[in-house]
């Protein structure tokens, strides 16, 4: 049911295990696509934003898909979707996100990915996802998925209400990969006994952070980057989601 929380899955590692986090970015990693794309889908439906934004919005998310996350191009929808963030509560962004994780996120998510959550989880690890999107978005899809946490850009907030302004860095390129390490020491948690997962050259500093990586439905050049090192490559097709999703209305028919 739309905006209903679920309880974040406690990792079931005993006392006497090394900790472990599985750290997964979400854009075309867990997610076909740019999760602020489908926000701003939400936000149009909601009459937030413009016809204008929405078709700016698609043809870059159309070509992040097509040939992977264009820095300058996702700049420019960020600091947009930022702008329109402002003067909005955290409360009403969350009742957005649930909303928008219900029709447009879940049916997008790769189930390959979302079963390896899993999997780290059943494993007794932390999964973390860490993205540029704003974390309070992160947040919900990392609650959505029973995940552990999520760390993502923060927004300034000012007597409780979103400024549209930055609070820190975008938590891209490099700086995922300090905010990985940051978490991972706070957490007395080893780097070596890591996992990333994520699809874009741009995260190569947190693939290098850790002792275990998996490219996921790279671009050309961390193709390349990945091929040249013999880090384990995973590539994902539309058919995939479609399967999953025609399996689970076949169990409920």
């Amino acid at each position: 049911m739309g905006g209903m929380r679920s309880e974040k899955r406690e990792p079931s590692a005993g006392p006497s295990d090394p900790p472990v986090i599985a750290f997964f970015d979400v854009d075309n990693t867990l997610l076909r696509g740019a999760s602020l794309f489908h926000i701003g889908r939400g936000a149009f439906r909601r009459r937030l934003i413009t016809l204008g934004d929405i078709l700016s919005f698609g043809w870059k998310q159309l070509r992040f898909i097509a040939v992977g996350e264009n820095h300058r191009h996702l700049e420019t929808v960020r600091e947009r979707a930022l702008e329109l963030a402002g003067g909005h509560s955290v409360a009403e962004l969350e009742k957005l996100a649930n909303e928008v994780y219900d029709r447009y996120i879940e049916p997008k998510l790769w189930p390959e990915t979302v079963a390896l959550t899993k999997e780290h989880l059943s494993q007794g690890h932390r999964v973390v996802l860490v993205t540029a999107t704003p974390e309070v978005i992160a947040k919900i899809i990392a609650d959505r998925l029973q995940l552990t946490d999520a760390l993502g850009t923060r927004i300034e907030v000012v007597d409780g209400l979103l400024t549209g302004h930055i609070d820190g860095h975008v938590l891209h390129a490099e700086h995922k990969a300090v905010a990985a390490r940051e978490y991972a020491g706070n957490a007395g948690v080893s780097l070596e006994d890591c996992w990333a997962y994520t699809d874009s050259r741009n995260d190569i500093p947190l693939l290098e952070l850790v002792g275990n990586r998996i490219v996921v439905n790279p671009d050309k050049a961390l193709e390349r980057y990945a091929k040249a090192r013999g880090w384990r490559i995973m590539q994902l097709h539309p058919r995939s989601i479609r399967q999953a999703r025609k399996a689970v209305r076949k169990a409920a028919g």
